[in-house]
């Protein structure tokens, strides 16, 4: 990720400020615009043809959500912000899919960066996914980088009324993305507990090995991508609660803090999660330590009866012509007899010493 960032920082340079360029991972083939424009009594929802179809409802006294799946058109992106009189920096911060979450408040409208998580389909790699928003008095864009609508849920909801998200302002609608965001990282960690589940029944039993190893490593660097995510995502709620918004409404103060709160349960989760991959790593250490030292203690308790063995054969290995018991007819099995009790004496005596 790391250098992904570098690669996109790097083609902006020499470019003026506010200058949009796509820097990440393409993850759709494809721009896909939806808009959803409703009021308390009616809504409409369709797959915009072009950015016009958009600005046409910029100033409608109906509530109208944009959102753009995909930043493969950077110029429909880019016509959409100078339609809603998005700042160029802020356009370039939306197609900067490393950008920090964050929120900055302008006189008519918040912008907000958030990161939504998720676990592959082959549950081996963490998924994350660059969302923006832009709310106004009358209007909320949405961008997301990844393939496939994060929101569905919240369409349908918007779609059949359900609570009071028709009859609320766009501030309220928002908090619901914010939250259902916030809300995922809950799966995430779920998910991610019974991983650190398995690696603890593997870390502890006789099939631990490299392959272990190697999974929990996996598993530290997803809890560090996590907590990377989350830690700024953290101060987006504390940010639209201290700035004063004219698209924010004071009601909303209690919905903020609420997200605030899940943010830093899932902080401290992750924190959790952070001291248990430690101990299982030092768990996993410690026991191939034993192991290694077990087998010293063979190799050892080994090398101690043959030393001795191999003094006396050195010893009768010897060249000398005058060595008395090479001539003596019971020479040979007598020094057999002496290498087997000595050697039978080190065994007691290291049994006695608890080597085995």
């Amino acid at each position: 990720m790391k250098r992904r960032s570098l690669r996109s920082m790097s083609e902006k340079a020499g470019l003026p400020p506010g200058t949009p360029v796509f820097g990440g991972e393409r993850k759709a083939e494809e721009t896909r615009i939806t808009v959803m424009d409703y009021d308390e009594e009616h809504v409409q929802a369709w797959e915009a043809r072009s950015v016009d179809e958009c600005l046409a409802l910029k100033d409608t006294p109906s509530r109208t959500w944009v959102h753009v799946e995909g930043f493969q058109d950077v110029e429909a992106i880019e016509a959409l912000g100078r339609g809603f009189d998005v700042h160029p920096l802020v356009t370039e911060d939306i197609l900067n899919t490393e950008q920090r979450p964050k929120t900055e408040v302008f006189d008519d409208y918040v912008f907000i960066v958030a990161k939504a998580v998720r676990f592959s389909e082959t549950m081996d790699a963490l998924e994350v996914d660059h969302v923006c928003l832009v709310l106004g008095k009358n209007f909320l864009l949405t961008f997301q980088d990844g393939r496939g609508d994060l929101f569905a849920h919240v369409r349908t909801r918007v779609r059949n009324a359900r609570g009071i998200v028709r009859r609320a302002g766009m501030d309220y609608l928002a908090y619901v993305l914010l939250d259902s965001i916030v809300d995922g990282l809950f799966i995430v960690l779920e998910k991610l507990d019974d991983i650190i589940a398995e690696v603890e029944e593997e870390v502890t039993g006789d099939a631990a090995g490299p392959q272990t190893l190697a999974r929990l490593h996996v598993v530290k660097r997803q809890v560090v991508t996590l907590s990377r995510i989350v830690w700024p995502m953290r101060d987006i709620a504390v940010g639209l609660t201290r700035e004063e918004s004219a698209v924010i409404s004071a009601a909303m103060e209690p919905y903020l803090r609420d997200i605030h709160d899940h943010a830093v349960q899932v902080i401290e989760t992750i924190e959790a999660f952070r001291d248990m991959t430690s101990a299982l790593l030092d768990v996993y250490l410690s026991g191939v330590s034993n192991k290694l030292n077990e087998v010293m203690k063979v190799l050892t308790v080994f090398a101690s009866l043959f030393i001795p063995l191999t003094f006396i054969t050195g010893i009768y290995g010897m060249n000398f012509a005058y060595m008395p018991e090479l001539h003596w007819k019971w020479g040979y099995f007598a020094v057999l007899g002496v290498m087997a009790g000595l050697g039978a004496a080190l065994l007691l005596f290291f049994r006695k010493k608890g080597f085995f």
